[in-house]
């Protein structure tokens, strides 16, 4: 399916992503791709890409790049190709981190993939486990979210005040919103199946969610429709003495984080009548 075509058959079906463009490296020959959001993750990204591609997971899953807008060079696709990208999407329209995950998502649908495993691209995340996820996703597993909190996880340089948001605000909230215990709900390593994300009763591809409200939205309504869900256990690794990388940073992300979590839990972003 050519970028045009892709993005015909988006506006065909209903759903609302920003505009994007699609440079496809190599086709598709996985059951499962692995979605990387990206926007100016410099040498972080390339590391990372490095680390997959000596972990050959480049020949088990197809991976996709969905860039934010970049202009640090890091994406060059000379560069992608040698790491097995399959894909790079760019986002061209408004919109943040689920503005991407959006176009990455109807990519992926209409691609006909069986599921995706989300990972950030800024290297803080161990990519070793992966297979794991990819893993869960065959057992039948509908949502499966990353943990450093739980029996086998690792976290390093956690900054306090994150980690302190984590366990006695932003877990515990969603937690109640999903009816059942979740330890570590900011993280964007997670994975879905293909089922989840096309259930009429979810409808992810609307306008409502632009920046952190689609991550909050699709940890809980999985378990609201009683699908199967479950934690893994991964290590999250902060740097020492250097910036930390994020997408929330910030007095007013951290508020807007906050407004995303309660409105998760009032079920604001349920489908009209679902």
């Amino acid at each position: 399916m050519s970028a045009l075509d892709h993005l015909n058959e988006i506006k065909k079906r209903g759903w609302r992503t920003p505009n994007f463009t699609i440079s496809a490296l190599k086709s598709r020959a996985a059951r499962y791709a692995i979605v990387i959001p990206v926007i100016n993750e410099g040498e972080r990204i390339q590391k990372q890409l490095h680390e997959m591609a000596e972990l050959g997971l480049h020949m088990a899953y197809d991976i996709i790049i969905v860039d934010g807008g970049s202009t640090d060079g890091s994406l060059e696709p000379e560069f992608l190709k040698k790491c097995g990208v399959c894909a790079l999407l760019t986002k061209t329209g408004p919109g943040k981190l689920s503005a991407q995950l959006r176009c990455a998502y109807a990519y992926v649908l209409l691609e006909g993939y069986d599921g995706v495993i989300t990972i950030d691209g800024n290297g803080k995340d161990g990519v070793s486990t992966i297979p794991a996820f990819g893993a869960a996703l065959d057992e039948g597993f509908h949502y499966v979210q990353a943990s450093r909190f739980i029996k086998g996880g690792y976290s390093e340089n956690t900054p306090l005040a994150r980690l302190l948001g984590i366990r006695l605000i932003h877990a515990p909230i969603l937690s109640i919103a999903a009816g059942r215990l979740y330890t570590d709900t900011t993280q964007g390593y997670r994975a879905y199946s293909a089922a989840y994300l096309r259930d009429d009763r979810v409808q992810p591809f609307r306008d409502v969610f632009d920046k952190y409200e689609l991550l909050a939205y699709l940890t809980v309504r999985a378990n609201q429709l009683r699908l199967c869900s479950k934690e893994l256990a991964t290590c999250r690794i902060y740097p020492q003495d250097e910036k930390i990388p994020t997408k929330i940073s910030g007095a007013g992300a951290l508020i807007d984080l906050v407004m995303v979590v309660l409105a998760t839990l009032m079920r604001v972003y349920h489908p009209a009548s679902r």
